[in-house]
């Protein structure tokens, strides 16, 4: 195919849109990949197995410099380095095979990005087709990209010509719609990278980009689940009762939700089939790509529990390898949020309440725990905020996310719930991880709307609305503090995570409007 129009002039084969089966042949043939009992395609990223965000630049130009939020999460690449970096990826990936994607980002037509994603690997192709909306003939016909993702993870940038902390780059051009990714295998970055995009361009048609898992019940009614990765949103949204929409990102917009991807990027850790039998059954079939997990040598069975690489092993597979999945990816508008934070303090209660100021409150300050592998250098859980619970995904400052967010709330309506899925009965290294079982029933019984009569009590640290019960839960486990040894011990922690929650939101003042600022802890 002609890609004179990417300023691409390849002098090797240029390979469309391949199907799953031929794609394995290729990476097969290259050996960057091999062949796993039921199935599956395993990979190895190594020495990246997470995203690399002090890897990640935005190009400081004229078009989009007024509307980003520069600091830690954004850092500006000027545009001489850029142009740079972009000739020499150019040079990189003309010199052998491509392998170009065609798809979709948004299962809502009229927001919908066309997005080509052009590598020098098979397998990111195929992560690519499992991870977009994939098109049918007619489209593939007339597509034209708005966004096009250069992936050559084969190239390692050098500082001092290109402007980088070292040889991995992902670097976003909003106003030229390019991203250029190299130096790392992991294949998050192209998703990532897309995510951010359209969360630079969607507030602008008044849609709330969302990082958050989406599904809906049998009455219809859609719940988000948001969370950082490792708080639980696939395996929570992914519940045989209920249909799954998408599992990471979706829009909310005035015609409801809508899900950005064609399918799911699970963790697969400690992964089993009693846990998590949806996941785990995606996990075993011809088209998943298994990155970073260990293999049996002679039987090629899948080591679930096995961090040798990194605890952040992944399974990428189309949306319709769940078997309840929505196929259309839309939904209207949800009944439930959810926040899901993994408290590594174990001092927030499992599950709460929130009013909308408490709503906005915890969106804008995105607390959790960054888990083992997810990010280079995290070895051990540790507290963490996050705005929006995405905020390395974000151009924009987090005001504008929350003021989206607050809208959707004030004319939708939405009950919104807290809920811990880190630690109880200590912190980290002392107490315990949350039961799964018990959040699932806790987070059935919000959705159900089974606690909506239940009586509430206040908790005196952070304010949120404890419920008294919960059908299939021991009621000690709803109240924090009980479950410690030490209650003073307890206190302490409170009063640390309390502290650090008012440092945090520091950032936020004159931003948040309606008394926000005043609905943190006590």
């Amino acid at each position: 195919m002609d890609l004179t129009e990417q300023g691409l002039a390849p002098e090797g084969h240029v390979r469309r849109n391949l199907s799953p089966a031929e794609l394995y042949e290729e990476t097969l043939r290259l050996g960057t990949g091999r062949l796993a009992f039921g199935g599956g395609l395993v990979t190895i990223t190594a020495p990246h197995t997470g995203r690399s965000p002090d890897d990640r630049f935005v190009v400081h130009e004229p078009g989009s410099a007024g509307l980003m939020d520069w600091g830690d999460v954004n850092v500006p690449m000027g545009e001489e380095h850029y142009a740079r970096l972009k000739a020499d990826v150019i040079d990189r990936l003309n010199g052998g095979d491509l392998y170009v994607r065609d798809a979709g980002a948004g299962a809502n037509r009229r927001y919908c990005m066309h997005v080509r994603v052009i590598s020098e690997s098979p397998w990111h192709d195929l992560f690519a087709y499992n991870m977009f909306l994939r098109l049918d003939a007619g489209e593939e016909r007339t597509f034209r990209p708005d966004f096009v993702v250069y992936h050559a993870p084969s190239m390692r940038a050098d500082p001092e010509r290109h402007g980088t902390n070292s040889g991995a780059f992902i670097v976003v051009h909003f106003t030229e719609r390019v991203v250029l990714v190299g130096g790392t295998a992991y294949a998050g970055e192209i998703k990532k990278s897309i995510f951010s995009s359209l969360n630079f361009l969607l507030p602008a048609r008044d849609v709330l980009p969302m990082h958050c898992s989406a599904n809906i019940g049998e009455r219809g009614d859609t719940a988000l689940f948001f969370g950082l990765s490792g708080t639980g949103k696939t395996t929570l949204s992914a519940n045989p009762e209920r249909r799954l929409i998408g599992d990471d990102e979706h829009g909310w917009s005035h015609d409801g939700v809508y899900n950005f991807e064609g399918g799911c990027y699970a963790k697969t850790i400690r992964l089993s089939p009693e846990g998590e039998p949806d996941i785990y059954r995606a996990t075993r079939m011809f088209g998943t790509i298994l990155e970073n997990v260990i293999l049996d040598e002679r039987t090629r069975e899948i080591d679930y529990d096995s961090g040798r690489i990194t605890e952040n092993t992944r399974a990428s597979y189309p949306i319709s390898f769940i078997r309840n999945a929505v196929h259309s990816g839309m939904g209207g508008h949800p009944e439930n949020v959810v926040f899901l934070t993994a408290d590594a303090f174990g001092v927030l209660p499992p599950i709460a309440r929130l009013d909308i100021r408490q709503a906005i409150y915890h969106f804008l300050s995105g607390y959790t725990a960054k888990v083992a592998g997810t990010e280079r250098g995290v070895t051990e859980p540790r507290a963490a905020f996050s705005a929006c619970f995405g905020a390395p995904f974000l151009p924009q400052p987090a005001a504008v996310y929350a003021d989206l967010l607050r809208s959707r709330l004030d004319v939708y309506g939405a009950r919104v719930w807290l809920v811990n899925t880190g630690w109880t009965g200590g912190r980290y290294g002392v107490g315990r991880r949350m039961r799964l079982s018990h959040t699932r029933a806790m987070v059935a019984a919000a959705l159900n709307g089974d606690l909506d009569d239940v009586p509430m009590s206040v908790d005196p640290v952070f304010g949120v609305h404890v419920p008294a019960r919960v059908p299939d839960v021991p009621t000690e486990v709803l109240l924090p503090r009980g479950t410690w040894a030490d209650g003073s011990a307890y206190d302490s922690a409170a009063a640390e995570l309390a502290a650090m929650f008012k440092r945090n939101f520091e950032q936020f003042a004159g931003q948040a409007r309606g008394g926000v600022e005043t609905a943190g802890p006590a």
